[in-house]
């Protein structure tokens, strides 16, 4: 007979393992899917995180990994290539083409960051190249910042920028899209706009020295920081019809639960407050639901099999 997990998490970043943990500790029979792709796998810590501020990704992610071991959790660095609904609950297929069953799916596989495609930004990306300030402004705190993007994106983070830094200046590498207020308010702050193009990027050690135009004309920059896009790192949710907001991510309730029932989805897939210590808060908050959810489920079953009306 095929095993029935109660729940099958896709994804083995701090979401996913999180849940994992908590439900591996309620005493359900668990199976963690983790692809391997890390969308902070470039960064060289994990910050703002409880107890574990600067700790390397890699690092974070092995002692959550170690920490299921006690609770039985299965752990499988595969992907997952499909899921459908099925009668018990969930239809799984792997890469390798195995198939397995689950009571209740989540996701947590997160977001893919649409890394401007400069030359040079293989040498910085995750070391003076940066996505969120929240993360990694502290590091460059007072020193000359770039902020990559156009329209509101760029606009907004370029403001944000003034945080950590008085010297900050929006880079759009083309038209800024910017309107007369926003163009207004950025010069009322001190924020130079450069709409040349972007020749490359400059500096040794991964560290940014400077931004490089296509007119010859060069910028002295510590680090940029860039606002581009992202898209969710897996199509498991938008085959299973799940409902998305307009900024792309998943619509879940307060407990995580998406409109197809049985799935849930967690971390930065489902919120735009995009913190490692929040993708972990949601996962353990998917847990709870997910174990509430089956134990009701199992109380109903057990009480219709001798003809106790389910309240």
């Amino acid at each position: 007979m095929q095993t029935i997990y109660d729940a099958i998490i896709i994804g083995g970043g701090p979401a996913g393992l999180s849940a994992a943990l908590m439900l591996g500790r309620c005493r359900r029979r668990i199976l963690v899917c983790d692809s391997g792709r890390y969308r902070n796998a470039y960064s060289h810590g994990v910050h703002g995180f409880f107890t574990r501020d600067c700790t390397p990704p890699s690092e974070l992610l092995q002692i959550g990994r170690e920490q299921l071991a006690p609770y039985g959790v299965e752990y499988r660095g595969i992907e997952v290539t499909s899921a459908c609904v099925h009668e018990v609950g969930f239809h799984v297929t792997l890469k390798d083409g195995s198939e397995h069953l689950a009571r209740k799916l989540l996701v947590a596989t997160g977001v893919r960051d649409r890394v401007p495609e400069l030359e040079g930004m293989e040498q910085f990306y995750g070391r003076s190249v940066h996505h969120c300030p929240y993360c990694d402004g502290w590091e460059w705190r007072d020193q000359p910042l770039a902020v990559y993007g156009q329209k509101i994106h760029g606009y907004a983070l370029a403001l944000s920028l003034k945080n950590w830094s008085e010297d900050v200046a929006l880079l759009t590498d083309g038209p800024a899209g910017l309107n007369a207020r926003q163009r207004e308010e950025l010069k009322q702050f001190d924020i130079l706009v450069y709409r040349a193009k972007i020749a490359r990027l400059e500096g040794t050690d991964g560290k940014l020295e400077r931004v490089v135009f296509a007119n010859g004309e060069s910028l002295a920059r510590s680090a940029m920081f860039f606002s581009t896009g992202q898209d969710q790192h897996c199509d498991v949710a938008k085959n299973l019809g799940c409902i998305f907001s307009t900024k792309g991510v998943v619509e879940t309730t307060r407990r995580q639960e998406t409109n197809v029932r049985g799935l849930y989805v967690v971390g930065d897939a489902a919120k735009d407050v995009q913190f490692v210590i929040v993708a972990a808060a949601e996962g353990a908050k998917a847990a709870e639901a997910i174990n509430e959810a089956l134990m009701a489920e199992d109380r109903a079953r057990r009480l219709s099999q001798v003809g106790v009306p389910v309240g």
